[in-house]
């Protein structure tokens, strides 16, 4: 059940980030519509998290979902200075991939425990904990398997858009 306004923001939001996130992750990296989906992406999962500060319905105070939400910001802090400031300079690409990768990977979770603590007669901790172990087990396995494929082909682009911006030099 959703309370309140705030409760549908939160939810609206997350709906939103579980979305432009489906969107982003199979996209070529480095296009216009890859950097325009990653920051609506990033603002709806920062008012994810900051609507979840005023959520208390579940425990009535601060509580394990405040501390994912903590984690969560950080994470998301943590892909977004690496592309921004395109620093450290050897290692800012593999940055923004892998901490992407994992808020995209805990917002993932928290959806599905969500989802399964709704399910009739699920019972609540082992639901968020199975679902949160699926996703994050899982997750974590792509996020190695894919890693050298997705951040070489994103180092292409760039020094492809490098080039491209590049003037050509003149015939001899």
């Amino acid at each position: 059940m959703i309370h309140g306004w705030l409760g549908y923001t939160h939810t609206s939001a997350a709906m939103a980030a579980l979305l432009f996130g489906a969107f982003v992750f199979p996209m070529l990296k480095g296009t216009r519509l890859h950097k325009v989906l990653g920051y609506l992406y990033a603002a709806a999962l920062l008012a994810t998290n900051v609507t979840a500060f005023g959520l208390y319905h579940l425990t009535g105070h601060f509580g394990l979902f405040h501390v994912a939400a903590i984690v969560s910001f950080v994470t998301l802090i943590a892909a977004l200075v690496p592309v921004i400031t395109r620093r450290p300079k050897n290692s800012w690409l593999y940055l923004h991939y892998k901490y992407t990768s994992w808020s995209y990977i805990g917002l993932l979770a928290a959806a599905v425990s969500e989802a399964a603590v709704r399910l009739p007669r699920a019972p609540f901790w082992p639901a968020v904990a199975l679902g949160s172990a699926i996703f994050f087990g899982t997750g974590g396995w792509l996020i190695t398997r894919m890693k050298d494929r997705t951040v070489a082909r994103a180092l292409l682009m760039s020094h492809q858009a490098t080039k491209d911006l590049l003037p050509s030099s003149p015939p001899a």
